[in-house]
């Protein structure tokens, strides 16, 4: 999830935290739930994006990608000189129509999501795991770009 600042430090960036916060509120006027009309629609591929960590070790570089439900199989990690890509497709469940449904709210579809690196990686070693609905991508940084403690002495 990305970070803004706010008053209180770092806090998680939520774009559509207003209009789940006026559906919640019209609900409670009306006193029942309202759900937008998109949310009872399955055969509509809404866009969607996995949430992405990236931080940084002593050594490496650390990519997350939340893709539950999906298989390593549906799952594409590629890798340019400042660049790595993940794109994929979460299929939607056979075996459902559409008007057997109820409620919709988890999304289906494509994803493409790129994330700039620093110059200082070495592409050749990069790793991708996936394991329990989250992918991991380790990006070693290259020897130069190790951090090398220096100890100062006194004259």
């Amino acid at each position: 999830m990305a970070m803004q600042r706010g008053s209180r430090g770092m806090t998680p960036w939520r774009p559509f935290w207003d209009t789940e916060e006026i559906e919640r509120r019209f609900g409670e006027l009306l006193g029942r739930p309202l759900a937008p009309f998109w949310r009872h629609m399955p055969s509509i591929e809404k866009e969607w994006m996995p949430a992405v960590d990236v931080y940084e070790k002593d050594d490496k570089f650390v990519v997350k990608a939340e893709l539950p439900g999906m298989k390593p199989e549906d799952v594409d990690v590629s890798v340019t000189d400042d660049m790595v890509t993940i794109k994929g497709e979460k299929k939607t469940e056979s075996g459902v129509n559409d008007e057997d449904y109820y409620r919709c709210e988890r999304t289906y579809g494509s994803f493409y999501r790129s994330i700039p690196l620093p110059s200082n990686v070495d592409a050749d070693k990069i790793e991708a795991n996936y394991d329990d609905g989250v992918l991991e991508v380790i990006v070693p940084k290259t020897a130069k770009a190790t951090p090398k403690k220096i100890k100062v002495g006194k004259k």
